[in-house]
C-alpha cells in the first residue's frame, strides 16, 4: 500500500469515528436532563421569552397558525431534525455561537480567547515530561540494578500513581506556604510572579516591546517571559506527571530490551565503542515504543486539563469543555469536543510516520 493510499483511508475511517462521537455528545446535551433555555434565563423566565431564546437557538420553531388558538405558537423541532442540523454545521465547519457561556458569541471567538492559556499549559506539560521521563528512564536503563536505577524507577512509579487532582491540590497547598516551609515565598522566587493560582497574562511578554525594540524593552520582555513560565510551572508538572513516569517505566524497559538485542552484540563485535553504540542503536530504537506515549500526550492534556485547570484557576479550554456540558451549552461542547477528536485522529496519523521515520523497517501494508 502507498503512503497516499494509505492516508486516504485512515482519513475514511476517521469520518465513522468523528460521527460517532458528536453523536454521542449531542445524546448527552439535549437527551439530557439540561434545558439550555432554562440555563439562559434563570429557572422562572417569561414565557415569551423563553420561546424567543428557544427559537433563536433552533429547539422550537412558529408553527402554524391553525394549530394554536392564540398565535404565534410554538412548536418543538424534533429531536432528529436538530440532530441532522448539529451534524451538518460541524461537518461544514460552521459551529455557530455559543448558547450559554457567551451567548451570542461565535464559538471560534470563544475558543480563541481560552486557547492560548491551555496551548501554554500543555506545552511545557510536554516539555516537561519529555526532558525528565525519558532521559531518566534511559539513565536507568543503561544502569540497570544500581540505587540510580532503583530510585528512579521507584520514584517514576510513585509519581505516576499520584492522581492528577490530588496532586494538583497537594502542590498548589505546599507553594502556597512555602515560606511557613521552606523559609522563601514562592511569588518572589527568581522571578516575581503574582502567585500559585491562576495564568499568566501572555500579552505582558510583548507589552515592553510595543514602543519599539531596545535593550531595556527585550529585558523587560524576557523576565515577563521568565514570570509566565514559572506561572505556569506547577500546573506543568502536574498535567504532565503521568506521561513522565510513563515514558521513564517504558524508556527503561526499552533500553534494557534493545542493549541485549542481537544487533547491538554484533555492533560491539565489530569493535564500535561504548558512545557509538548508545546513540547510533541504543536510543533510536528504544524510541520505537516510546512513540505512542509521546503523541499520546495529547489525550492526558484533553483530559486531564478539566481537573488542573480547575484547581489552578486556569480558565482555559479543558475548563471551558466542562463548563460547556454542564450548562447545556451545545454548540460550545460539540465543537470543542469536534476539534478535539481532529487533534487526536491527526496525531494517530502523525504517530505512524513517525514510526517509519524511526524504524524503516515499519510499512503501509495492512
Amino acid at each position: 500500500m502507498s503512503r497516499w493510499s494509505y492516508f486516504v483511508r485512515r482519513v475514511l475511517l476517521a469520518i465513522p469515528i468523528l460521527v460517532f462521537s458528536t453523536s454521542i455528545t449531542f445524546l448527552i446535551i439535549r437527551a439530557g436532563p439540561i434545558d439550555p433555555v432554562y440555563a439562559i434565563l434563570g429557572q422562572s423566565p417569561d414565557p415569551q421569552q423563553y420561546h424567543e431564546i428557544a427559537t433563536s437557538i433552533g429547539i422550537e420553531k412558529v408553527g402554524p397558525a391553525s394549530a394554536c388558538a392564540e398565535p404565534p405558537c410554538y412548536v418543538s423541532v424534533p429531536l432528529w431534525q436538530q440532530y441532522v442540523d448539529f451534524i451538518t454545521d460541524l461537518f461544514t465547519l460552521d459551529l455557530g455561537t455559543s448558547w450559554v457561556i457567551s451567548p451570542s458569541t461565535s464559538v471560534y471567538e470563544v475558543m480563541a480567547s481560552r486557547a492560548p492559556k491551555t496551548i501554554w499549559l500543555g506545552f511545557w506539560s510536554v516539555l516537561v515530561a519529555l526532558f525528565i521521563g525519558i532521559p531518566l528512564g534511559f539513565y536507568a536503563g543503561l544502569n540497570p540494578n544500581t540505587l540510580s536505577d532503583y530510585s528512579a524507577s521507584f520514584g517514576g512509579i510513585v509519581w505516576r500513581a499520584m492522581p492528577n487532582f490530588w496532586l494538583a491540590v497537594i502542590l498548589s497547598g505546599v507553594l502556597t506556604q512555602s515560606e511557613n516551609l521552606f523559609g522563601f515565598a514562592w511569588e518572589g522566587f527568581l522571578v516575581q510572579t503574582p502567585g500559585v493560582i491562576g495564568a499568566p497574562d501572555l500579552n505582558t511578554i510583548y507589552q515592553p516591546l510595543e514602543n519599539g525594540v531596545s535593550v531595556s524593552a527585550l529585558q523587560a520582555s524576557l523576565m515577563n517571559l521568565f514570570a509566565a513560565i514559572k506561572y505556569i510551572l506547577p500546573a506543568a508538572l502536574v498535567l504532565g506527571s503521568s506521561s513522565m513516569g510513563n515514558e521513564m517505566r517504558i524508556g527503561r524497559t526499552a533500553v534494557l530490551e534493545t542493549i541485549n538485542s542481537n544487533y547491538v552484540e554484533t555492533a560491539k563485535a565489530k569493535g564500535l565503542g561504548p558512545r557509538t553504540i548508545v546513540w547510533k542503536h541504543v536510543f533510536r530504537n528504544a524510541l520505537i515504543p516510546l512513540v505512542p506515549i509521546i503523541t499520546g500526550e495529547a489525550f492526558l492534556l484533553i483530559g486531564g486539563s478539566v481537573l488542573v485547570e480547575s484547581v489552578f484557576g486556569i480558565n482555559g479550554i479543558g475548563k471551558l469543555f466542562f463548563d460547556s456540558v454542564t450548562s447545556g451549552d451545545l454548540p460550545l461542547a460539540g465543537g470543542l469536543i469536534f476539534i478535539f477528536i481532529l487533534l487526536t485522529l491527526s496525531l494517530n496519523i502523525i504517530q505512524d510516520l513517525l514510526y517509519t521515520l524511526i524504524d524503516p523497517r515499519v510499512g503501509y501494508e495492512d
